[in-house]
């Protein structure tokens, strides 16, 4: 497989969010659902809504996202919708709780662990889909970027657990009951990444990856008690490969020479993160060769 086109801008701004947007050369049409992570009420890595505003609106976009499988302020649609407009993303689009109607099944192909995806109905809504991840580490998966915020995060409720559980269980009481094998739990990830992506291809929709490496906790935006960042700013990331994007991210966090970076890297091999890129690889979803290209 030919080296993927991994598009850089080392400063975070609203208008280098547009740039390496636009860098991708694809032109996005018809509905569109920006994925990002609307985080957990109490949590602070969150991409923020005045940086992420000028590119949802230039595309007119919705904000699209599901409700958690833990007990928060996110597990039901109301609550979640709440928690969107205190973070300031109702100001800039509209938001969709995509699990607020119910889930439906998508395929997963080849899959070792999960026999299906459980995502919103809501996603059927979309002819497009923005990935747009906050990069951080996380206490379950190790990291979280592209990868994870189009598993997990596009998951339903359900969907989350059946994940979590590697195809054991999609009930959310039963979820803690049921973790399985670490490696399970990072495979079934890459698994239901790749049903997604499968699910937008059969239907002639596209999606794009963006990563902001911002605000570099180990733990997640998921977490209300989110650790403050253990190392500096990386910038922004974006492909049309999400396994390209997200070993670009890792590589970034593993040449890094900030003194804090170690605490990452730990907490990522910790929790064996860094093989959900291979076995992403390995299962069609991408390829972690890819070339840097910068733009700012």
């Amino acid at each position: 497989m030919e080296k993927a086109k991994v598009y850089y801008a080392k400063e975070i701004t609203p208008e280098n969010l547009i740039k390496v947007y636009e860098a991708l050369g694809v032109e996005l049409k018809g509905k569109i659902g920006v994925k990002v992570s609307t985080g957990e009420d109490g949590s602070r890595g969150y991409l923020k809504a005045d940086l992420i505003g000028p590119l949802v609106k230039k595309l007119n976009g919705t904000i699209i996202e599901c409700n958690t499988a833990y007990s928060g302020a996110r597990n039901t649609a109301e609550d979640h919708i709440e928690v969107a407009e205190k973070h300031g993303f109702t100001s800039i689009a509209d938001v969709d709780i995509m699990d607020a109607e119910g889930e439906m099944k998508i395929p997963v192909n080849n899959g070792k662990h999960l026999k299906y995806d459980l995502v919103g109905t809501h996603l059927d809504r979309y002819d497009a889909m923005v990935n747009l991840a906050h990069g951080k580490g996380h206490a379950m998966g190790g990291f979280g970027a592209n990868l994870k915020n189009q598993s997990i995060g596009v998951a339903s409720r359900n969907g989350k657990s059946y994940i979590h559980t590697a195809g054991i269980t999609e009930d959310p009481d039963e979820l803690w009951g049921r973790i399985p094998k670490q490696e399970a739990f990072i495979e079934s990830m890459a698994e239901a990444a790749k049903a997604v992506s499968d699910y937008f291809e059969a239907n002639n929709k596209k999606i794009v990856y963006i990563t902001v490496m911002n605000f570099l906790s180990v733990d997640c935006d998921c977490d209300a008690h989110q650790s403050d960042p253990v190392m500096g700013d990386l910038g922004i990331v974006a492909s049309l490969d999400p396994v390209a994007n997200d070993q670009a991210f890792i590589d970034m966090i593993w040449a890094s020479k900030d003194q804090g970076a170690h605490l990452l890297r730990e907490r990522i091999d910790s929790r064996l993160g860094r093989h959900i890129l291979p076995y992403a690889e390995k299962i069609g979803l991408g390829t972690t060769k890819y070339e840097l290209i910068t733009v700012d």
